[in-house]
């Protein structure tokens, strides 16, 4: 693996956020792009940090990262509390632009997946691959209405309570096997404190994954007829040791929807992490299949 000396960060003015974003360039290529299509990693709420080791594994290629409006460099200068794909994918369009690098690769993980699927719809011309790896949208699985209702409970809980019993109901939700049962609030409430996370409200709700990002991410619906007529080759993932979870589920449904396979990555929803976030994937043979599936062209 090699490191990240050599990136270059840089920022850009969008509507009504400041993006920060980097640039690796393949290794002998300078400021070009090398051989191959530039490859972003994007995620969300995760910011650029999330994608170290993931990056580390493609020295041949430009990897392209950046910060989701609203998390880490990426500041909100609008005042707006939640964001929605559509604006992700606005900004997506500005950070590959700005780089010069179209038409990219992309991996795309979580929130990012559901960003990479508008940023696709809008503007496929710039994106040649997608792998949309497990994109939370809950529009497209049958249990829709009492999963919309579970994610809109969980953004409620940390207006209403903070973090610790919010993010309580977060680890409950993203752990179950299974679909959303229609008596979900008969289910008991968890104790934050089971799960080592804060008892006491803060006060604070800037939190980009329950506040800013919970409602629009979950609620978007993919525009399918516009990613059927895209020329962008389009992958939908899942971890290998997801099935039956949320996003494992809805990725599934999307992959049905656009009529391809869905295909399986080792490890589970963070499965490409090696160490960050004190999560361990598996970050070697993620990295090993991502390259193969990129290079199915």
């Amino acid at each position: 693996m090699t490191s990240m000396t050599g990136t270059v960060t840089r920022t850009l003015e969008s509507v009504g956020a400041t993006i920060a974003y980097d640039v690796r360039p393949a290794q002998g290529a300078g400021e070009g792009t090398g051989d191959r299509p530039a490859l972003l990693l994007i995620g969300s709420p995760m910011d650029a940090t999330g994608f170290t080791t993931l990056a580390s594994h493609f020295p041949d290629r430009t990897v392209i990262t950046y910060d989701p409006r609203g998390v880490g460099r990426s500041v909100r200068t609008d005042g707006v509390a939640e964001n929605v794909p559509g604006e992700h994918a606005e900004d997506l369009r500005r950070v590959v632009e700005a780089v010069g690098a179209g038409p990219v690769d992309v991996f795309a993980s979580s929130g990012g997946a559901v960003n990479g699927l508008a940023l696709v719809a809008a503007h496929p011309e710039l994106v040649r691959t997608l792998v949309a790896h497990e994109p939370p949208t809950a529009q497209v699985l049958p249990d829709r209405e009492a999963a919309l209702e579970v994610c809109a409970d969980i953004h409620a809980t940390y207006l209403r309570s903070g973090t610790g019993p919010a993010m309580a109901k977060f680890f409950v939700v993203v752990s179950r096997r299974g679909p959303f049962p229609t008596d979900w609030r008969d289910e008991p409430t968890p104790d934050p404190a089971a799960f080592g996370l804060p008892t006491e409200d803060d006060g604070t709700r800037g939190d980009p994954l329950l506040g800013q990002n919970m409602r629009g991410c979950t609620s978007y619906e993919p525009d399918f007829d516009a990613l059927r007529a895209a020329r962008t080759r389009l992958v939908v993932a899942a971890g290998k040791e997801s099935e039956g979870q949320f996003p494992a589920r809805a990725a599934a449904a999307v992959a049905e929807r656009l009529g391809t396979d869905l295909v399986l990555f080792p490890g589970d929803h963070g499965g490409f992490l090696g160490g960050e976030y004190g999560q361990q994937g598996e970050p070697e043979a993620f990295a090993q299949t991502l390259r193969e599936v990129l290079d199915q062209d």
